[in-house]
């Protein structure tokens, strides 16, 4: 039983939304190449959209990536294999070192949004237009969400263009 519970805490430190991560590099930096960048015919808008149709209301579970529940670093890597087709690093942690860091007035639809939710915290999600994203929320799942939100706005970090 001891055994069981403290597996479950280092799997929750290893894939929670809420990892601890480095400091972005400059805005207009290169972050990784390790990834292809991604094709605007399928990392776009209206496909992002549909994805979130077909995921909507999907609950939160740390670690999870299917329709059972899924974080926020798993809701961006789902997205982006079914979308794009590579994968992308699983924790929020990996996927911060990802892309070029872009200035918020310069946000485009799949852009990655990165939040300082707590001390340690951080979330992430998917840009789309008009100042909303598409990301898991604990309460209510799989959602779109404004960046003006009084919640979400002061908790904006940084965002990276893949």
């Amino acid at each position: 039983m001891v055994l069981r519970a403290v597996i479950t805490f280092v799997c929750f430190f290893l894939t929670a939304c809420a990892a601890q991560v480095d400091l972005p590099l400059p805005t207009g930096t290169q972050a990784s190449t390790d990834i292809p960048k991604a094709d605007e015919r399928l990392w776009n808008e209206a496909r992002l959209l549909q994805f979130h149709q077909q995921w909507q209301g999907t609950p939160y579970r740390l670690g999870g990536l299917t329709k059972k529940g899924l974080d926020c670093s798993g809701l961006v890597y789902v997205a982006y294999q079914d979308l794009v087709g590579p994968s992308l690093p699983r924790t929020v942690q990996g996927q911060t070192h990802l892309g070029t860091r872009i200035n918020k007035r310069d946000l485009q639809s799949g852009d990655l949004v990165f939040f300082k939710t707590t001390g340690r915290g951080r979330h992430v999600g998917v840009y789309l237009s008009g100042h909303r994203f598409l990301h898991v929320s604990t309460k209510k799942g799989v959602m779109i969400s404004s960046m003006d939100n009084v919640y979400w706005k002061p908790r904006y970090w940084f965002a990276s263009r893949l």
